[in-house]
């Protein structure tokens, strides 16, 4: 039985990385491991990922566990259907970044993914909100929604995460620069205009764009969303957020504005597109907020990334 409890529904999207390779090992791997198994889909149409989840997250299906392969795409295509619902989400990260698994230490092997399915432990973990888009890493403005216009689909299946970091010089090297104004509901923070920015984003995991940290202390289940502004300054500055991006450590750059909060409102001059999670869904301005334990994740028995909360 999966750590999630119940009978499993398996869903591949194998238009992912690695996903058409993974499907039938997975189906194998986890019914060696005694998860229960009922209906199991390999999609090879993106487009029918949210239709798919749908009728598995009905209420006379009988699931409890969704078992979801794909990247971080295929996660947050669907965790609408996912958020404050009773299934439970397996994960095999078959993407190219994998940043919501590496923020809850889900291993990407497909067989220590299924090991962690089988015989881990169910977590509660925290989503963004854009508008009412929910949103499991960060949603940006500016160099962010350039990158994802940037990004080469041949790049990422045959670099891997090393595409991510080509599309933003990409999309750095065409960069017009943009003014924001950042409202805080809760009146945790006094309104605040950035000028002359490079981006604006709103991290809810820990890790976002192939591994690089949101903050140093970033979490998933803190309750809060991070907030930063990176100001277009001189290019000594710039290379100085680029160096410690990995780390998250660029938060400590005098470029960069960093705030913590439940709730943010963006206004933009101009008005421009917003990436969630690599899509672009949504304009400013702009409303952000958490939904606290919004998800039931499983996830390895030694992960620390997230608590149950009862």
């Amino acid at each position: 039985m999966p750590a999630g409890g119940g009978r499993a529904a398996l869903i591949v999207n194998t238009r992912s990385r690695t996903g058409e390779k993974v499907f039938f090992k997975a189906l194998d791997l986890l019914q060696e491991m005694k998860v229960p198994l009922g209906a199991t889909y390999a999609i090879r149409d993106p487009a029918r990922l949210p239709e798919t989840v749908r009728e598995v997250m009905a209420d006379d299906s009988g699931y409890e566990t969704l078992i979801l392969g794909g990247g971080d795409g295929t996660v947050s295509s669907v965790v609408d259907f996912l958020a404050h619902k009773h299934v439970t989400l397996g994960l095999l990260p078959l993407g190219t970044a994998n940043d919501f698994a590496r923020t809850l230490d889900i291993p990407p092997g497909v067989e220590a993914a299924c090991d962690t399915i089988a015989n881990g432990k169910v977590v509660d973990v925290d989503l963004g909100l854009a508008g009412d888009n929910y949103f499991v890493n960060v949603a940006s403005v500016g160099l962010g929604v350039g990158a994802t216009e940037a990004l080469n689909p041949w790049a990422k299946r045959n670099i891997g995460a090393l595409a991510y970091p080509v599309a933003a010089i990409r999309a750095f090297l065409r960069h017009e620069p943009f003014s924001a104004r950042l409202v805080f509901p809760e009146g945790d923070h006094e309104p605040v205009e950035h000028e002359r920015l490079l981006q604006v984003a709103v991290g809810n995991g820990r890790f976002y764009g192939g591994g690089m940290v949101v903050a140093p202390d970033s979490g998933i289940d803190d309750r809060s969303l991070d907030v930063y502004a990176i100001t277009l300054g001189r290019s000594r500055d710039l290379f100085g957020v680029a160096r410690y991006l990995k780390s998250g450590d660029f938060i400590r750059n005098e470029s960069v504005s960093q705030y913590r909060t439940p709730r943010v409102r963006l206004e933009t001059d101009p008005q421009m597109a917003v990436n969630i999670d690599g899509e672009l869904v949504a304009t400013t301005p702009q409303d952000f907020s958490v939904a606290d334990n919004a998800l039931k994740v499983i996830v390895p028995q030694a992960s620390t990334a997230a608590r149950r909360h009862l």
